[in-house]
């Protein structure tokens, strides 16, 4: 069990996602390993003129020992906390608290899983990603992926690589506003989860493969739902995680 504590984040890096989205990449200032699960998330405490918020954010990078942790911070319109986060420099201190969050997997599980995502909830599944494959796991990790618009689609090159490095990973991108002229899949992710699933099952060999969904909460009820009923995925193979 890792319990949070509070410490010092400094702003080491930051890089635009999206036009909406910046990701952010903190370290702890006294260089003491940040140590987390993979799908976890911390507590940033932001100074606002307000007072001080806490607002939650998944990790968006995986464990390594390191200081360091990455998170992708949406962009809400007349939102004080994500707007400082989006104009805070390199050098920046805030303070967190951290690890927080049952949202977890195994970087060892050798169970498949669909990682079913829309906009920044892709994070934490990023997380688990990279940390299976830091692990030298190789269990079948599918993931499909749901936003608006093309310019919505985050970590896109990165997961489209991981893709092609490995065939056990599936990167899937379905667009409920896509352009006429975009080639993948079209509306929400939930009119392509069944079939993904039982392919999922097919290729890996497993009757139940896990199912782990994070994003808004309608979309997640949605996916829950659909997976325990439609699809008949155990109870405990259902893992969700709500941004609102």
């Amino acid at each position: 069990m890792i319990h949070a504590e509070p410490f010092e984040a400094r702003l080491v890096a930051a890089r635009p996602l999206s036009p909406f989205v910046r990701e952010l990449s903190f370290e702890r200032t006294d260089a003491r390993a940040f140590h987390f699960q993979p799908g976890q998330w911390v507590n940033l405490v932001l100074p606002l003129p307000s007072g001080e918020v806490k607002r939650a954010y998944s990790i968006a990078s995986a464990p390594d020992g390191s200081p360091r942790f990455d998170l992708a911070v949406t962009r809400v319109e007349g939102g004080a906390g994500s707007e400082l986060l989006h104009q805070l420099a390199p050098g920046a201190t805030l303070r967190a608290i951290g690890p927080h969050g049952l949202f977890t997997r195994d970087p060892g599980d050798p169970a498949p899983s669909l990682f079913v995502a829309t906009g920044t909830g892709v994070t934490p599944l990023r997380s688990m990603l990279h940390a299976s494959l830091r692990a030298g796991a190789a269990p079948h990790l599918w993931i499909l992926f749901g936003a608006r618009f093309e310019e919505d689609i985050i970590y896109r090159e990165e997961l489209e690589a991981l893709a092609r490095s490995s065939d056990r990973i599936r990167y899937e991108i379905t667009l409920s506003r896509g352009a006429p002229a975009w080639p993948g899949r079209r509306g929400y992710v939930q009119a392509h989860v069944p079939a993904l699933y039982r392919e999922l099952a097919a290729a890996s060999g497993d009757p139940a493969p896990h199912v782990f969904i994070c994003g808004l909460d309608r979309m997640v009820s949605s996916v829950r739902e659909l997976a325990r009923n439609e699809l008949g995925v155990p109870r405990k193979h259902v893992h969700v995680e709500r941004y609102d």
